[in-house]
Formats: structure tokens, C-alpha cells, sequence
């Protein structure tokens, strides 16, 4: 068994996918139209045939308060690898990106945390 797509959840799939290629540099995968909406997934550039994550709309009624509550606690939706979190937070923030949390030593990683702008935080982290 292996994770070949996972999922994050979006209010808007074009809005989605120009920030998840324009800004944080995946690029487009899959894009079929399904119903209202698409089977709309983006892979890294470093590894095309690897894990998709598919940027899936938020339209079920429990998606928009669980992502409120998640937002509201800080919490982040998911997380990403970054080989430098410093570098990366300069990049994405010199592309306007804002960030909920600083790079950050925790330790054994450093992350920080950013608003996807499509109702997400996503947390970078690099492990040392």
C-alpha cells in the first residue's frame, strides 16, 4: 500500500492552482472537469510521478467550519518539505505570500506557517 494523492481542501480551484504553481511552484498534473467542479491535482516539479495533491473544492457543508476551526487555532492544514525554510520563506514572501508563522527552530525541524489564500495554513519544514 502507498499514498498516490492526497488532498487539500479549497474555495476556489482556479484561485488554488494559480497559487500552488504561480507561488509555491508545484505544477498541474490532472485537470478533468467533474460535475461543477474539476479533478484538478498538482505534483512537484522534483518528482512528477510522485504523491498528487489534489486541490479539491470545499463545497460539503462540514469543510468551511473545519477549516474556520483549524485557521482559528493556528493549526495547519497540512505541510510540505522544503530543503530551507529560511530561503523558502524569502522566496515565497519576495511572490507576496503571507506567512502566519516565522521560521521557526523547534529543535530537530524548523518550520513556518503560511496562508494558502484559498482558506488554508500550510506548514513548511525542513528537518536537520
Amino acid at each position: 500500500m502507498r499514498i498516490n494523492i492526497t488532498s487539500v481542501l479549497v474555495d476556489d480551484q482556479a484561485k488554488a492552482l494559480a497559487f500552488y504553481t504561480d507561488k509555491l511552484g508545484f505544477t498541474k498534473k490532472t485537470d478533468v472537469p467533474a460535475g461543477d467542479a474539476r479533478w484538478l491535482t498538482v505534483v512537484s516539479p522534483a518528482d512528477p510521478d510522485g504523491v498528487e495533491l489534489l486541490l479539491e473544492p470545499d463545497g460539503h457543508p462540514a469543510a468551511r467550519p473545519f477549516k474556520n476551526a483549524l485557521v482559528g487555532d493556528g493549526i495547519p492544514y497540512t505541510q510540505f518539505a522544503v530543503d530551507d525554510v529560511y530561503a523558502e520563506v524569502e522566496r515565497l514572501k519576495g511572490l507576496g505570500v503571507e506567512f502566519t508563522q516565522e521560521a521557526t527552530d523547534l529543535g530537530p525541524v524548523v518550520t513556518a506557517v503560511l496562508d494558502d489564500t484559498c482558506g488554508n495554513l500550510i506548514q513548511l519544514a525542513t528537518m536537520k
